[in-house]
């Protein structure tokens, strides 16, 4: 979107767990700049690409297999929740397999004008769709309580409450100089240490302005009703909070969910689990994180649908 240039994450071990072929059908449940669904397509595949960023469905709108008759890339501008709804009105109810790739995008990091990085100044923005409250909204007017406990939910940030006094006591904030400015001057930031403290401020205010573990969540109990038998899901995480949830689900669905004391056996259940064939978490290697810095802490799980019927979701 502006020039600079985006490198899929761990692309190769992704196709290697969707193992796409001539005439398959693939959900890319967040597009970016299309690194999966290129390759995808060069299997042969049609694919699905879901993506609430106009500007990025706008730029997938303009790949000549979204101009073929019938199209080979069909664009959704959704949230990839939802999917399962998306696709019913295309009259599709199962696909063959599903990429996931959570998080902020590398077009929205690096460019200032959105808001999500606080390398170069821009508007305290942070919206994955560029609609709804912004991040300065959500800073200018949220109490200090909320503003420490999703810095602590989101964050892990352990100073929270004192990082949420000074942004208080800052307002109003409109640019993100202003909002890392404010943090490190709370956290005693130096010059040159390891680590900007601001970065975590960042993450946690990005995941609650764009509900992004709400949505991760609903994406995966989508893709579990989405899934035929035997189609495959792939989701790469970047953080803990999001590898948890990943982790957290395909145990709960492969019916692997630790029994209450390892003194006893498992309670009985009835339960059939709707993934098997989980695989192990991989992560990028030295050589990838050496040409792509941003993969250094990506993990990419997945896993292979069964015959049983999708779970329901139960609510929060």
């Amino acid at each position: 979107m502006n020039g600079t240039p985006h490198i899929p994450v761990l692309l190769d071990e992704v196709m290697e767990a969707l193992a796409p072929s001539p005439g398959t059908l693939v959900v890319d449940a967040t597009f970016g700049a299309g690194g999966y669904t290129r390759r995808l397509l060069d299997a042969g595949a049609t694919v699905h690409a879901f993506d609430r960023d106009p500007d990025a469905v706008a730029a997938g709108s303009q790949w000549p297999e979204a101009q073929e008759a019938p199209p080979r890339l069909v664009l959704h501008p959704r949230r990839f929740s939802e999917m399962v709804a998306a696709l019913a009105e295309a009259g599709i109810s199962r696909v063959d397999g599903i990429a996931m790739d959570i998080g902020v995008s590398s077009m929205q990091l690096d460019k200032p004008s959105r808001g999500f990085a606080f390398a170069a100044d821009g508007p305290l923005d942070m919206r994955m769709g560029q609609s709804g409250p912004s991040a300065a909204d959500f800073l200018n007017g949220a109490a200090e309580s909320e503003i420490a406990d999703v810095l602590y939910r989101f964050g892990e940030e352990r100073q929270s409450r004192r990082v949420a006094r000074a942004i208080v006591a800052a307002r109003p904030l409109s640019t993100t100089g202003e909002l890392a400015d404010t943090v490190r001057r709370a956290l005693g930031y130096r010059q040159g240490a390891p680590k900007d403290p601001a970065t975590r401020t960042f993450q946690a205010i990005r995941i609650h302005v764009n509900g992004e573990l709400d949505e991760l969540e609903a994406g995966l109990f989508a893709a579990e009703t989405l899934l035929k038998s035997g189609g495959r899901l792939a989701v790469v995480s970047f953080h803990s909070l999001e590898d948890r949830i990943v982790k957290q689900f395909l145990r709960d669905a492969s019916g692997g969910a630790a029994a209450v004391s390892r003194h006893l056996p498992p309670a009985a259940s009835t339960f059939e689990p709707t993934f098997a064939a989980v695989g192990k978490a991989v992560r990028p290697s030295p050589a990838e994180v050496a040409r792509n810095p941003r993969s250094r802490s990506a993990t990419l799980r997945s896993a292979t649908r069964t015959e049983a019927p999708a779970r329901e979701r139960k609510a929060a």
